[in-house]
């Protein structure tokens, strides 16, 4: 795709840009990271303009960039309820979850999400919480890694499993000294980049293609106008995206710590309204660069991992190819070390800080442990993403995993005083075993893991509420 000297360039920039990152987080390491709260919330003290970043930041990754659009530029506009999934789960997060996940985090210093469903359900809840984060966001992490190894691939000719190798390498050392306040900031600096970046794109492709009505007389010709219907996707490919990215959405815990690590309950609802609606627009951006892609540039037959690649090339020259993979850089990264510094917060905070004494120096065994969890967590997720390579696949089983498990149970611990410790411990545990199982015999009858898991997790958590009885739903 690019001759020796402009892979030479671009993979320069590569490097360089890693190495900005890490002296960043090295910076930031030495001088603002005291304490266990300091790396694992970012000191519950964030301003509004770097959380509305870090929520754009996370939110829209490699799955969202390379995934989408690669979705847009195979089955058309019908992709849009990838990103209305995600639109529909955040406004019921907004109205109905944010003030009271945020008090109750105040009130018990919340880490994770296991310290509520600990709280809630009791000590038998713990496990299968921090199982089910683990899961999901190692599945994301690794998502990340194969992302930046395609990047590594198309610009230095890397095979994608070296290319894996070497951005685990890489996020694992950015994340490991830098913690929560270094993904905060950072995430400021990318989301920036990254926000413009897509921007600009839609706007090139847009003037490329000549215009909309150009783009429809191109699928017109093709005899493929459904491409650019919002209903051309099946029902059941729908409920998959709802029930999976768009109900994932209520337990990501790294959006319940950002939440906590707001400097005020007035700046974690302002800065996620915010952040919902600028996602969305990104999103939606995307998806239509796909679909742009394919009918007003006239691509043609390609390698669809190549989408967001060739339709740079296609209408930008070389130097602002170089800004928009850096673009693609930062919008991965991004990512990639918010869902590593979520799932190690489970490992340190749900499995490894209970087991500790309370002694003089525990905040500094504590912060230790936790550089050591970021270990833990990469690697486990360097293990997922060679096993499941493909961008959006991986996102969902991720999601699965944790919606199957957590979803209902944590519900009802919110909102509903007659779930018991029992009903939501046993959904916990029956919704992440049936999920997981569904997916390693191979989506048995075609059905996805999340129509088994969830409905299952739900009954029990009613039924079993409903034939014992504790005092749980008073904390």
């Amino acid at each position: 795709m690019y001759n020796s000297s402009e892979s030479l360039i671009l993979g320069s920039l590569v490097v360089i840009y890693f190495l900005f990152l890490f002296g960043v987080s090295f910076y930031i390491n030495k001088t603002s990271i005291k304490t266990y709260d300091d790396y694992n919330v970012a000191g519950r003290s964030v301003s509004i303009f770097p959380l509305i970043l870090t929520f754009v930041g996370t939110a829209v990754g490699g799955a969202t960039l390379l995934g989408f659009m690669q979705n847009g530029f195979l089955y058309g506009m019908g992709q849009q309820w990838l990103n209305l999934s995600i639109l529909i789960s955040g406004l019921l997060m907004l109205g109905l979850f944010l003030s009271r996940i945020r008090t109750l985090g105040e009130k018990y210093k919340m880490v994770t999400i296991a310290d509520f469903t600990v709280l809630r359900f009791g000590e038998g809840a713990r496990i299968p919480t921090v199982v089910s984060v683990l899961v999901a966001n190692c599945a994301l992490t690794g998502m990340q890694f194969a992302a930046i190894a395609t990047v590594l691939n198309l610009t230095m000719g890397l095979n994608i499993t070296t290319g894996i190798l070497i951005s685990w390498v890489l996020l694992t050392l950015k994340t490991y000294y830098g913690g929560m306040k270094s993904v905060i900031w950072q995430d400021a600096f990318h989301g920036t980049i990254q926000t413009i970046g897509i921007f600009v794109l839609f706007v090139a492709v847009i003037l490329a293609s000549g215009g909309l009505q150009e783009v429809s007389k191109q699928a017109a010709l093709a005899n493929q106008s459904e491409f650019l219907s919002i209903l051309g996707i099946s029902p059941s490919e729908v409920f998959v995206y709802l029930l999976t990215i768009g109900a994932y959405q209520f337990v990501r815990q790294d959006l319940w710590q950002r939440f906590w690590a707001a400097g005020s309950a007035k700046i974690a609802r302002n800065g996620y309204w915010i952040s919902i609606i600028l996602t969305f627009i990104t999103g939606f951006f995307i998806i239509s660069t796909g679909v742009m892609g394919r009918f007003g540039l006239n691509i043609g037959e390609i390698d669809s991992s190549l989408t967001y690649y060739k339709i740079i090339g296609d209408v930008f020259s070389f130097p602002m190819v170089v800004v928009m993979i850096i673009a693609l850089l930062a919008t991965v990264i991004s990512t990639a070390d918010s869902f590593c510094m979520a799932g190690a917060s489970s490992i340190i905070n749900d499995i490894i800080k209970p087991r500790l004494q309370e002694t003089p120096d525990l905040d500094s065994r504590l912060l230790k442990y936790s550089r050591l969890s970021v270990v833990l967590v990469s690697i486990f997720s360097l293990l997922l993403a060679l096993y499941i390579p493909q961008l959006v696949s991986l996102w969902v089983t991720g999601a699965a995993m944790l919606v199957s498990s957590l979803l209902a149970p944590v519900i009802a611990g919110l909102f509903w005083k007659k779930a018991t410790r029992l009903g939501g411990t046993v959904a916990m545990w029956v919704g992440l075993i049936v999920a997981v199982t569904w997916q390693v015999l191979g989506h048995p009858f075609g059905w996805h893991p999340i129509f088994i898991g969830l409905p299952i997790s739900t009954l029990l958590v009613i039924f079993v509420s409903l034939a014992t009885n504790d005092s749980s739903h008073k904390i």
